[in-house]
């Protein structure tokens, strides 16, 4: 069976597959370090994703299994972090937020000690994983999924979906981020207010901070604002007042591929063979990662 797409959800959807004994292929348009899921944030929090219940499920898996390879975190670049949601209160989560441990009402919001992934060591963890499973991962453009030459076609592209299905329904929320040197933060950090475009929010990295953020709907620009980038600091500095004379080291940008909801189905090729679509995850990829790849992986092998 062949996966289409590179990023977090091609890549952790292509290991519990080799891991079940299936012959799997990866094909990505570009290396995981150039992925939407490498400049990601990295909390583990659902957030700007549908359907709210499955997607707790989802995160809820995932994060079992996240706390498992934070044993390791300079091989799967996952730590366990403490933070804050500033804003926030449970009565306005889901069912799943009940579910996960340490999080506590605090003052001004809640608080818990939640995974943080390093993405860029991460994919590079999962594609080296992969390669120990029997699987492997080419660099080859899809412009056609019915060509595909598999049995079993994983779609996992992301934004990518919108031209190749095609499905107008995924677009594009854009997030930026200003990566500094870390004054000394050693706590994650956010408060958003999803009736804006903007948020505040920081989170330490090895050796850097990345500051965020923007959630600009259907923006497709993936070049840095510097104005943006001005207030994001600016924000950041208003909570932790250190930030401000933080050196800048990199501007990043990503486009979350939203939708209404995730498409997670099996469906069928033109030619009758296999296809899963698994797209649309909004800016929760990371976070949903292992509960929706394992989905994923069943539709597409229902013994795998």
């Amino acid at each position: 069976m062949i996966v289409v797409g590179g990023g977090i959800a091609g890549l952790t959807t292509a290991v519990v597959l080799a891991e079940a004994g299936r012959r799997v292929r990866v094909w990505a348009r570009e290396p995981a370090e150039r992925t939407t899921s490498a400049v990601a944030g990295g909390l583990w929090w659902p957030y700007r994703i549908e359907p709210e219940p499955l997607a707790g499920a989802w995160a809820l898996e995932s994060l079992r299994v996240y706390e498992e390879l934070a044993d390791r975190p300079g091989r799967t670049g996952v730590r366990l972090v403490e933070g804050v949601h500033a804003g926030t209160r449970l009565d306005d989560l889901g069912e799943w937020a009940g579910r996960v441990p340490g999080l506590r009402t605090v003052a001004g919001g809640l608080a818990a000690r939640l995974p943080v992934i390093d993405m860029p060591v991460h994919l590079a963890w999962l594609g080296e994983r992969l390669a120990e499973a029997g699987g492997t991962l080419e660099r080859r453009e899809v412009t056609d999924l019915a060509a595909v030459p598999a049995g079993v076609v994983v779609n996992c592209t992301g934004l990518g979906a919108r031209s190749l299905v095609p499905d107008p329904a995924v677009r594009p929320v854009r997030g930026q981020l200003v990566v500094v040197e870390n004054p000394g933060v050693t706590t994650w950090y956010t408060a958003v207010d999803h009736s804006s475009a903007a948020s505040t929010y920081f989170i330490p990295q090895p050796g850097v901070l990345l500051l965020g953020g923007t959630a600009e709907e259907d923006d497709w620009s993936l070049e840095p604002d510097p104005a943006t980038a001005r207030a994001i600091v600016a924000r950041c500095a208003a909570v932790r007042p250190e930030i401000a004379g933080a050196r800048v080291l990199a501007h990043r940008v990503g486009l979350r591929p939203a939708r209404d909801a995730v498409r997670l189905e099996r469906t069928a090729l033109p030619d009758g063979r296999v296809l899963v679509h698994h797209y649309g995850h909004g800016g929760a990829g990371v976070t949903v990662a292992w509960g929706c790849a394992r989905e994923a992986a069943g539709l597409a092998h229902p013994a795998a």
